[in-house]
């Protein structure tokens, strides 16, 4: 079954973009579509033909073009002009508010013929031609909804309005109404392209072309055409175009846009660099690592606009109401017309149109419009998550942005997390040694447990190989095999036919016998606040190595903002609880939980839950999967560059930035806010009209501007949270004194 993405165009609300993908589901050859309202694309599985999905798109009034695979650029999101002019544009790009402009035109002339001459027929029949050319695309887009979907649209139900109203006579009011309709519609949509833009403007901060080095002479190519591998060339004050690992120069390089880090970050040979950021200072050699489609800034621009098409769980229970809403409204007008008609003798049609139970009628199925409440999640969850991404956040979907603003505990890896995760060794001991400072026999150690740590990736093992390396005694031994990882406990693997073990303290009192004397100096290292290894050489204890790992400024500063919110602070580690309660008091987290295998934290988070708390788990997004995949909200830590990472959690901190996580929390709740403002704005005010409806004191022409003004109400209340601005925590504040808006 083949998979194919495509570009719609004239997508102005979420509920358009649920009735256009409830169609093409029924289409033949479809076994599964999906349409994403926030980059207004089509995902399509199955066999169905572009032209059989192409009539069917444009069946709902909407357009389809084919997605164009050149890495990078999405032709589904791009920058829309602003202003009038921009919007007049906007209009003239659609067959259906072209035709409710010639609609508009036409009723201005009825009225100036109805001023100039005294005869009724010709202006009445001026409107009556300008109600069939604006009613023509909304009625058709009407009927293939109730056809197709089984369902009535708002598009049928202003279709029946203006039809409706001129049936009783009243021309101009029908054709005004449905032109007023097409062009509020079409203004939705075009702010809501405005919000979309935020996304769009991430795609300029790619180049798209490259100064290749090759055969000794630099070439300008396209960005597309890179391979892994090549090199490149960028000047001071040139955007870098792909991701790579500099080889030849040094400069300042801002990676706000990637990261959010205000100050730009030197870079020299070996460190990475990401496509996006502006070289400041100096030229730079860079060796490309990732493609153009892969790297990461393509990585960020695909996940915000798949997370902007992932529904929150309001947005859910708003399309259920929506659901039965409509039909709801259409029996009340119903009601409206039927019941004071057949039941108290109340005119259906009166000499004043309105106060006719018809007109009444007619209005409300104008009223019941349900645009703005349906357009109130979606657009604030496109502003915020995009707001968050410009300042180097990732949230993966509208439900994690609601989650997080409901956050009540927050339990942290240490290593890495709360730490700055690069530990270094402090110590090294030998059984064997007599002098008790560094000799001969430590070094053994030293480079005996190198040997196996040489093959972890783990911050503690490589701290471990740096240290040998910078003694020079890293080849010592060759390099282990069959090494093991003993998850949460230490590593093993065979150095000339012996199992060297090298691991916690715990482990080496339940399986391996070892002198009081060096269990002492262990347990006093750890009282100081550092990680032991010890080591079995495969005959003996040897003795033992202690590391530490420097806490972050940063995570004193952010937990004591947390802890003054009122939050619940929870530290999960592997590490022993000596160790582990030396760094929590540093901290300054409410709780300490020590000795903890990767199990043990997914437990601890479940405990939390089960509590009654919403809990967010902040890791490293790889070691600490498991607990990021069971708390309400993953949250790892450094995703720029990494992919693991970014696929991992729910909420990527791109900048391995702690002080992210206070921004993250308080966006959130701004967001849940004006979710909720707009919920309460939209329903109170269809309630408001539906009722003076009733009573006869409301109008068509009253109705059409409250609906399509609550639209434009809601959609730039959402937009609000795209100007969202928090003080961030400095680095170097005292926490007792961490505030946060």
């Amino acid at each position: 079954m083949s998979q194919k993405t495509y570009n719609i165009g004239n997508l102005d609300c979420a509920n358009c973009a649920k009735e256009l993908e409830t169609g093409i589901n029924k289409l033949d050859g479809v076994q599964s579509a999906s349409v994403n309202f926030a980059n207004m694309t089509l995902i399509v599985n199955g066999e169905a033909t572009f032209d059989s999905l192409k009539q069917r798109t444009e069946q709902f009034g909407h357009n389809l073009s084919e997605q164009q695979s050149t890495g990078q650029k999405k032709p589904g999101i791009k920058q829309s002009r602003g202003g009038i002019i921009g919007f007049w544009h906007y209009l003239m790009g659609r067959e259906d508010t072209r035709l409710a402009v010639i609609g508009a035109a036409l009723v201005i002339i009825g009225l100036i013929v109805s001023v100039a001459i005294s005869a009724e027929t010709i202006p009445a029949a001026i409107y009556t031609v300008a109600l069939i050319i604006a009613v023509y695309p909304v009625g058709k887009k009407g009927l293939n909804a109730l056809r197709i979907n089984h369902r009535f649209t708002i598009d049928l139900l202003m279709s029946i309005a203006g039809i409706g109203a001129l049936i009783i006579g009243e021309y101009l009011e029908a054709a005004t109404v449905v032109f007023l309709y097409s062009i509020g519609e079409a203004l939705e949509g075009y702010v809501t392209n405005r919000a979309r833009d935020s996304i769009g403007a991430l795609l300029e901060l790619q180049p798209d072309n490259a100064l290749l080095l090759k055969d000794g002479r630099e070439m300008q190519v396209a960005v597309e055409s890179l391979a892994i591998g090549d090199n490149i060339l960028v000047k001071p004050g040139e955007r870098i175009p792909m991701d790579g690992k500099v080889i030849k120069g040094h400069s300042g390089v801002n990676q706000a846009a990637i990261t959010g880090e205000s100050m730009p970050v030197s870079k020299a040979e070996g460190d990475e660099v990401f496509a996006g950021s502006i070289n400041e200072n100096g030229s730079l050699t860079i060796e490309v690592t990732a493609l153009a489609e892969n790297n990461t800034l393509s990585r960020i621009i695909k996940m915000v606009a798949d997370a902007q098409g992932r529904h929150a769980p309001s947005q859910r229970m708003i399309d259920q109401f929506a659901q039965y809403y409509t039909p709801a409204v259409i029996v009340f007008a119903a009601l409206i017309a039927i019941v004071p008609t057949l039941f108290f003798g109340q005119p259906l049609i009166a000499a004043e149109a309105s106060q006719g139970w018809l007109y009444r009628a007619l209005t409300i199925l104008v009223i019941a419009c349900p645009c703005a409440l349906v357009i109130s999640t979606p657009v604030t969850v496109i502003s915020a998550i995009t707001r968050a991404a410009r300042s180097g956040v990732l949230i993966k979907g509208g439900a994690y942005l609601e989650a997080s603003g409901t956050i009540e505990a927050v339990a942290f890896d240490k290593t890495g997390t709360l730490t700055e995760g690069r530990p270094v060794v402090m110590e090294t001991r030998s059984v064997d040694c007599k002098t008790g400072e560094i000799c001969a026999l430590c070094d053994d150690v030293l480079a005996l447990a190198a040997a196996v740590e040489s093959r972890s990736t783990h911050p503690l093992a490589q701290a471990v190989v740096n240290e040998a390396e910078s003694r020079n005694i890293l080849n010592r031994y060759a390099h282990a095999d069959d090494v093991e990882n003993m998850s949460g406990r230490g590593v093993k693997g065979m150095i000339d036919g012996q199992q060297v073990v090298v691991g916690s303290h715990a482990l080496f009192d339940s399986e391996f016998e070892h002198q009081g004397d060096l269990c002492n100096m262990v347990k006093d290292a750890e009282k100081r606040g550092q990680t032991t290894m010890m080591l079995h050489d495969g005959e003996r204890v040897r003795g033992y190595i202690a590391v530490a790992d420097k806490v972050r400024v940063s995570s004193q500063n952010v937990v004591a903002a947390l802890n003054e919110r009122g939050l619940e602070t929870v530290m999960l580690t592997g590490d022993n609880p000596t160790v582990a309660e030396a760094v929590g008091d540093k901290v300054g987290v409410s709780d300490v939980r020590a000795s903890l295998l990767p199990d043990d934290k997914v437990s601890a988070v479940e405990t939390l839950m089960q509590s009654g708390k919403q809990v967010a788990m902040v890791g490293d997004g790889v070691n600490d999967t498991p607990a990021l995949a069971a708390a309400t909200v993953g949250i790892a830590m450094g995703g720029a560059g990494t992919a693991q990472a970014m696929e991992t959690a729910d909420i990527v901190l791109m900048a391995d930035d702690l002080r992210q996580l206070p921004f993250v929390f308080n966006l959130s709740r701004h967001a849940r806010n004006l979710i909720l403002q707009n919920i309460v704005l939209a329903i109170g005010m269809k309630l408001i009209f539906l009722l003076l409806a009733a009573s006869g004191g409301v109008t068509m022409w009253m109705a059409i501007f409250a609906d399509v003004g609550m639209s434009l109400v809601v959609t730039l209340n959402g937009m609000r949270a795209l100007r969202y601005q928090e003080k961030q925590i400095s680095e170097s504040a005292k926490p007792q004194l961490a505030t946060a808006k």
